[in-house]
């Protein structure tokens, strides 16, 4: 039965409206949505007018559709592509009814025996439980990024495939078998990007359930995980300085020694681990501030021994006073047994090495 042109024309005008949609960048404005919701509009009228027209049945077999009726097989895919596409203030909705759309257009292709024996197989492993299908195990990483390249190649002849037979316009107008061809490599590749899809759908169902289900959080429990109150902040010793006082820092902002000369505690302490010790330093200083000015510094090591002082014992050769007749010819004798020693050993004297 020939169809209405009215049909062929909503529908090819819904697909540009689509392809128009997934390239815009307003996604988050209201005037996306209108439009999301209007090329929904058209898609559900054709849905409307296939099933008056009755095109597809579960009696028939793929030979008993027309070439130019198999591009309507594909409707619910661009559906549930749509609804994705959606308002969301109730995501778990919204993708709830693209895995139903996906449903209905994987159930139909079941029909006419279009999938393949992989993706039969992965259709009745979606339709035994939906809320657990996946196509690789979530907690095995190496295998889903096999499944990703090898799917990702697959997909990637399929367009190829698709660009190839869509390149002819003219045959296409004329070679009914062209055509046929044509829409079969569409109808492979968008159910191979179905189960990827629902894979995906599956996955954020799961964890948007997850979020539902848990428990609201306990105040109690909150104030006590929070480590500004086990540090008593806005309390006794509170400070708003980001480096603590010396005095807080070694006492930990209490007054008073910890212990006694006995060893007897003066006031309440807490145990800390590591990890307790590397929470309170955050918001310390990166370096090690001084816990002494200079002149204190020097004095201590005044006390210490650690500063030269004096004469030839700082490096400093004093004077020879010239009216000490007795060191002035103390001096003059060594000057003197230096110039014969340098006389009687000439410079390089000792060097045999280098002599010819």
């Amino acid at each position: 039965m020939d169809q209405p042109q009215s049909l062929r024309s909503l529908f090819l005008a819904a697909k540009e409206s689509k392809s128009a949609l997934e390239s815009r960048a307003d996604s988050n404005t209201a005037v996306y949505r209108d439009d999301v919701n209007a090329t929904v509009a058209k898609f559900k009228e054709c849905q409307r007018q296939i099933s008056i027209l009755s095109l597809f049945s579960s009696n028939e077999t793929l030979d008993d559709v027309s070439s130019g009726d198999l591009q309507y097989m594909t409707l619910e895919y661009h559906l549930a592509e749509l609804v994705q596409r959606g308002p969301s203030a109730d995501r778990e909705s919204v993708l709830q009814n693209a895995l139903s759309q996906f449903e209905k257009f994987l159930t139909r292709l079941e029909e006419y025996e279009l999938l393949s024996k992989e993706d039969h197989k992965l259709f009745e492993s979606y339709m035994a439980n939906p809320s657990a299908f996946t196509l690789a195990p979530i907690n095995d990483a190496a295998a889903r990024r096999e499944t990703k390249v090898r799917r990702f190649r697959e997909e990637r002849e399929l367009k190829q495939k698709l660009e190839y037979l869509s390149r002819n316009e003219s045959r296409l107008e004329s070679d009914s078998e062209a055509i046929r061809n044509l829409y079969l490599s569409e109808i492979q590749l968008y159910t191979h990007q179905t189960f990827q899809s629902m894979d995906l759908l599956v996955q954020e169902l799961s964890m948007l359930s997850a979020m539902r289900n848990a428990p609201p959080p306990d105040p109690a429990q909150s104030s006590q995980d929070d480590p500004r109150q086990r540090s008593n902040i806005g309390g006794l010793g509170y400070s708003d300085r980001l480096d603590p006082s010396l005095s807080q820092l070694l006492g930990r902002g209490r007054g008073g020694p910890l212990l006694n000369s006995k060893g007897v505690p003066m006031q309440p302490f807490t145990l800390l681990d590591r990890r307790s010790q590397l929470q309170q330093g955050v918001f310390r200083s990166g370096h090690n501030l001084p816990t002494m000015t200079i002149d204190e510094y020097l004095e201590e090591e005044h006390r210490r021994g650690n500063v030269l002082q004096g004469g030839e014992q700082s490096g400093i050769i004093p004077e020879v006073d010239e009216d000490d007749l007795d060191k002035a010819d103390e001096e003059t004798m060594k000057a003197r047994a230096w110039d014969e020693y340098v006389e009687a050993n000439p410079r390089g004297s000792g060097n045999t090495l280098n002599r010819g």
